[in-house]
């Protein structure tokens, strides 16, 4: 799969290099739009993840990382956290989580759509 913003690289599990290559293609898609949508870069935190990395950063039990349609985007200003979340929805996902350091945007189709949560 070509990507226009990614390396699928960047998806990576840091336990298994190479596990990029699990995330969902309509998942990243959405993702490479949203990016080019938003006009500022997107910084990866954590893409797939294998049950022992998910486990080691206290993930959930059926996280959407572990099936590679979800990912963590590394946000620190309040401007650059809402160009992001308004590109998310315009590129058509549905489930964002908001840190004060991350977003994360997931589509999971087992997962209630259209919700917005915040990170305590």
């Amino acid at each position: 799969m070509k990507l226009k913003h990614f390396r699928i690289s960047e998806f990576d599990s840091p336990d298994v290099p190479g596990s990029g290559s699990h995330m969902s293609p309509k998942f990243l898609k959405m993702l490479d739009e949203a990016r080019e949508l938003a006009g500022v870069p997107f910084k990866i935190n954590s893409g797939y993840r294998t049950p022992g990395r998910n486990a080691a950063v206290n993930g959930s039990v059926g996280s959407s990382h572990l099936i590679g349609c979800a990912a963590d985007i590394s946000c620190h200003t309040s401007s650059k956290r809402f160009r992001i979340v308004a590109a998310l929805v315009a590129a058509g996902f549905t489930r964002v989580g908001i840190h004060s350091s991350f977003i994360h945007v997931d589509h999971d189709s087992t997962k209630t759509p259209g919700v917005v949560w915040l990170y305590a």
